[in-house]
């Protein structure tokens, strides 16, 4: 701060005051602008989603998710839909969250394996694409 001797360095002093407030709101008006921007659902629910998005680690988790319960569902038909016996469909039932479990927690082995698989189709095929007649 400079020290006042003056009237018209009172003045001075008021006036460039005045000046840094009025900076110093209009930054405080825009601030708030946005804060109440930011904090419309809308906006809420399209930040959340990108940050979603964004995240590999997220779209993995979902993936390997899909192809366990994929898996799971495809084992309850194949043992479950065959009989019915209600004992097999029980086991049905469980043999489906039993290996959607083990996919979910092991994807990077299913991962290999569906490669593997894929590979032998292709090499079997002599590398010509099957195509539907």
């Amino acid at each position: 701060m400079q020290k006042i001797n003056s009237e018209t360095s009172l003045r001075e002093a008021i006036i460039q005051l005045e000046r840094k407030r009025a900076f110093e709101g209009a930054l405080l008006k825009e601030e708030f602008r946005i804060t109440l921007e930011g904090l419309k659902p809308v906006n809420l629910i399209k930040s959340t989603l990108k940050e979603v998005v964004g995240s590999g680690e997220l779209k993995d988790n979902v993936v390997n998710a899909s192809v366990g319960a994929g898996a799971g569902f495809l084992a309850k038909i194949i043992i479950g839909s065959v009989t019915k016996s209600p004992f097999k469909r029980i086991l049905g039932t469980v043999a489906m969250f039993g290996i959607k479990n083990v996919i979910a927690r092991n994807p990077e082995t299913v991962k290999s394996l569906g490669k593997a698989f894929f590979k032998m189709i292709r090499n079997k095929s002599g590398g010509r694409v099957i195509q539907n007649m």
